[in-house]
């Protein structure tokens, strides 16, 4: 093992290493989760808003330990897969046609899901039963949005979650290296749903409802996580859309992926090319994603 590795976002060095070995035998009784927090408190490892990322540290354990470099206490109880216990609770919601100009049902009301927990369950319905990829849930820092117009008729929902790992294009245009890109990745934010009700016949609205997100999403993650937003992305599949909400709501267009799938190690798994758009939510975005 060399003197420094990166795992899980942090450089390692034998030292490092070494007290997370000491602190496991000092402490046989600890269980993981003591033992990541603990590392979380030692190391001062902690998001924007000063909360310890334990998660984050037993991640880094497991990955050390798959590594041969640590060896972890047992195990208290499995591992509970969050995403397999998500139920789709079925809301009620009428699907009675809406077709009229974006002025007749202005203004529109633009709910976030964490600040008005009650449209939790209205999300997740209405994205599973009507979005083309579903929904089964989501980990990590997101934001979830439910349009509504002035008559409180739901019109559709917008999903941002984790950037992309890596995406050349993207990368490319940024101006990242690789270890630019893994500290600063959380800076950007992916629209990986965006959902216009199929019985909502609106010209303009999907552009005007980007437009507005594009406006106040900095400053929602800001409130929720403690750090902004400076680039969004998003990836348009190009055998079943051409991006005209995206291009009409100022978004740029970077290139295309390459049609493999993230965990595609052997480069054998094709999925559809997609076209990648960007959007900054500053102008110097840049220059704050490169310092």
């Amino acid at each position: 093992m060399g003197e420094v590795q990166r795992v899980q976002g942090r450089d390692l060095s034998n030292e490092d290493i070494n007290y997370i070995s000491r602190l496991i035998k000092d402490h046989p009784s600890w269980s993981r989760r003591q033992l990541s927090q603990e590392i979380c408190r030692q190391w001062n490892w902690c998001n924007a808003k000063g909360q310890i990322k334990d998660m984050a540290a037993r991640t880094m354990l497991l990955k050390l330990e798959k590594l041969s470099c640590i060896t972890l206490p047992p195990r208290r109880r499995e591992p509970v897969n969050r995403m397999l216990q998500k139920v789709i609770t079925s809301i009620e919601h009428d699907p009675k046609p809406i077709e009229c100009s974006l002025r007749d049902i202005q203004p529109i009301l633009v709910v976030s899901t964490w600040q008005e927990k009650a449209h939790e369950d209205l999300f997740a319905c209405l994205v599973s039963r009507y979005h083309y990829l579903g929904y089964k849930g989501i980990v990590g820092e997101n934001m979830k949005y439910v349009i509504f117009d002035c008559n409180e008729r739901v019109l559709g929902c917008v999903l941002f979650g984790s950037s992309a790992w890596t995406v050349n294009s993207r990368d490319t245009y940024i101006g990242w290296n690789e270890s630019k890109r893994q500290s600063k990745l959380h800076l950007i934010t992916n629209n990986m749903r965006f959902l216009i009700l199929p019985w909502v016949r609106i010209p303009h609205l999907a552009s005007h409802v980007l437009g507005y997100i594009s406006r106040r999403i900095s400053a929602d993650w800001e409130q929720r996580y403690g750090h902004p937003i400076y680039l969004l992305e998003t990836f348009v599949e190009k055998d079943r859309f051409v991006g005209t909400c995206y291009k009409a709501a100022n978004w740029i267009w970077v290139g295309e992926t390459k049609g493999r799938s993230r965990n595609d190690r052997y480069l054998r798994l094709q999925v559809p090319i997609k076209d990648v758009y960007l959007y900054p939510t500053v102008s110097n975005f840049k220059k704050k994603l490169m310092a």
